[in-house]
């Protein structure tokens, strides 16, 4: 496969290294497109060396070749590691005053980036803004993991691994298509319980796993309606998924109701409020109107959308439910994931702990895939990404 991997200026850059070894003990033919700063950090003839082809910078080389565009149009995958700030605030203006700026324009592969920089500059709502575009255009974002930075920092902003990068962006052009033809209804993120117009009941669900699960079944060769709750500001869907917004239970009740019944699979993967209120205030409740050091809200459960769904379930449609607890190991886990499965009478239903600092609003996830009668079909671990990928690989697998 021609693979493009693009370097730019950043001190990560010398785990690029290994990304490039890798590929090229894959079998793959990877050429190397280093920005003038990338070279500051590793040198041109160590990438030539690695990538076993010539390396430039310029869009002045070759131009008997057109190689300013020819790389883009020959590329199957383009890589991006690290991916500065500054590369993808380029990225997202389409800026093309370098090789590595006119082969991003140029092509029509699949883009994958793995953001490097300090946790500010990751933070920062100019980057965020560029993240948030980029996705919405398509672009695959691996990372950046939370750890030790130069300088001595720490915290969200470093580049992920090499190996990670690697499988990520191959699990893109060599995933099966086994959900050809099939429709898919995939439910994400937190509902909301509004207690008036300025508060309400909610969750610490990002939506994260179930964007990731819409998106991989659309590369798999689905067509996606993802119905979705509150999603983090970060968490974009995939432009190719058609998207259903909702706010709370009862919305996401209706919508699901309405999009289920002609898909062949459905996912429930949105963390759905137990309860709600039982009547709501029109007014904001304030101290002074309240009285008392106490409020007292009444609340009415709300109804298990998924197990409404597995009961009316027409022939050859698979239900999937998710299910996180609180639990003081797997066996607990297990033993809760059966009991719900039974109950719920879905098809599939991934149990994950959660806690503190796991589960939700984390970039990575570990589920166990149990069946109706009980029994353990799968179990995965990694970003949610790989989390998705897995859960699609034992959906396809119980659909025969």
């Amino acid at each position: 496969m021609f693979v493009v991997v693009g370097v730019t200026g950043g001190i990560a850059a010398y785990k690029t290294v290994s990304l490039v070894r890798l590929l090229v003990k894959a079998g793959h033919d990877v050429h190397v497109i280093p920005t003038d700063d990338a070279l500051r950090f590793v040198g041109l003839p160590t990438w030539e060396a690695l990538s076993r082809n010539p390396v430039t910078t310029s869009v002045h080389d070759d131009v008997a070749k057109v190689r300013h565009v020819a790389l883009g149009q020959s590329a199957e995958l383009v890589i991006v590691a690290p991916a500065t700030a500054n590369t993808l605030a380029a990225m997202t203006a389409g800026l093309a005053s370098d090789l590595l700026g006119t082969t991003l324009l140029a092509t029509t592969a699949p883009v994958v980036v793995a953001p490097a920089m300090h946790t500010e500059m990751w933070r920062h709502p100019a980057t965020t803004h560029n993240m948030r575009v980029l996705r919405e255009r398509g672009v695959h974002v691996v990372g950046p993991a939370d750890g030790v930075l130069t300088g001595g920092d720490s915290g969200p902003g470093r580049m992920s691994e090499p190996e990670d990068i690697v499988a990520a962006a191959l699990a893109l052009v060599e995933r099966p298509h086994d959900l050809d033809g099939l429709s898919v209804v995939v439910s994400a993120g937190g509902t909301r319980e509004p207690i008036d117009p300025v508060r309400f009941l909610g969750n610490r669900s990002s939506g994260r796993q179930g964007v990731a699960l819409a998106r991989a079944a659309v590369a798999r060769g689905a067509r996606v309606t993802l119905v979705a709750a509150h999603l983090e500001a970060d968490v974009v869907p995939d432009p190719r998924v058609e998207v259903v917004r909702v706010g709370t239970a009862a919305e996401m009740q209706r919508a699901m109701d309405a999009a289920s019944p002609d898909a062949d699979v459905v996912v429930m993967a949105a963390a759905v409020a137990d309860y709600s209120v039982a009547a709501v205030s029109e007014r904001k409740l304030s101290k002074d109107r309240t009285g008392g050091d106490t409020l007292t809200l009444e609340l009415v459960e709300n109804p298990d959308i998924v197990a409404g769904l597995a009961s009316r379930r027409r022939p050859g449609q698979t239900i999937v439910a998710f299910a996180a607890e609180t639990v003081a190991d797997e066996a607990e886990l297990l033993e809760r994931a059966r009991a719900k499965a039974a109950r719920k009478g879905v098809d599939l239903l991934a149990a994950n702990a959660v806690g503190w600092t796991q589960g939700f609003e984390s970039q990575e996830n570990a589920v166990v895939v149990v069946t109706g009668a009980g029994d353990v079909v799968s179990r995965a671990a990694g970003s949610k990404d790989e989390t998705a990928d897995a859960l699609w690989d034992a959906i396809a697998a119980a659909r025969g």
